[in-house]
């Protein structure tokens, strides 16, 4: 099966942050990390951009640097349920065949690591595809705030089925554990799909919105990358991110 040839990638965000309220908005560079990352995904070139905005100040933030974005109901469980509001709200015929949800906290992430996620669609039978790379320090094994994704991979494949997510270190034994990068692509079906499912308990218990799909016999395949971008999610890091952006990085 060919790769999906219209994409459309939706960027969920919202100001609701337990470790960091108002991340959308935080300034990082003079401007604000929502467009850091608006930015970064028409730099990727994967199809047009929208921002699925929470709040309305975050919409306005976007449309003032030159964006899309579209206001939309505040009570979403995750991320992807939102970004299937704005999908049905600005293509309700469904021409985009593809929906990548770009996390809002990544403001460095570089084209070549947000177009490796449409690659495992290329599979007929991959309703889901996300990236991984392998973690190489071991406080990243026991951080729960590193998701860890279990993959079923043939020794020299770069492309595998994920079977689990975990904020646990997991699988046990020899072997990498594999760092869970929060871009998704789905296919527009499995997009309506996954949104109509209830929220499961693994979903609610380890508090990842992916298990959902697995909970429900949705196949997700992980691509593997060299590198995770870097992510926001605290003050340190929005310092962190701050310095990088300054750099030029």
């Amino acid at each position: 099966m060919a790769l999906p040839r219209n994409p459309i990638v939706v960027i969920p965000a919202r100001m609701a942050s337990n470790r960091l309220p108002g991340k959308p908005l935080a300034e990082i560079g003079g401007e604000p990390m929502i467009v850091h990352v608006w930015r970064r995904a028409v730099e990727a070139d994967l199809g047009p951009v929208l921002v699925a905005a929470a709040e309305t100040e975050i919409a306005e933030a976007v449309k003032a640097a030159g964006g899309d974005a579209l206001l939309t109901r505040s009570g979403h469980p995750s991320g992807s349920d939102r970004v299937f509001e704005a999908v049905e709200a600005v293509d309700p015929d469904g021409r985009h065949d593809a929906v990548v949800n770009m996390q809002g906290d990544l403001p460095t992430i570089e084209a070549d690591i947000a177009g490796a996620v449409l690659g495992p669609l290329a599979e007929a039978e991959v309703d889901i595809a996300t990236l991984a790379s392998a973690i190489g320090g071991e406080a990243e094994k026991t951080n729960p705030n590193v998701v860890k994704a279990v993959i079923s991979l043939q020794p020299g494949e770069t492309v595998g089925r994920a079977l689990y997510f975990s904020r646990a270190p997991v699988p046990c034994g020899e072997g990498p554990l594999y760092h869970h990068i929060g871009l998704y692509a789905f296919r527009r079906r499995a997009l309506a799909r996954f949104a109509g499912l209830p929220r499961g308990g693994l979903e609610r218990r380890e508090r990842l919105e992916q298990l959902r799909a697995l909970e429900n016999g949705m196949r997700i395949d992980a691509a593997l990358v060299d590198r995770v971008p870097f992510a926001v999610d605290t003050p340190a890091d929005l310092a962190r991110g701050r310095e990088l952006l300054a750099r030029g990085s």
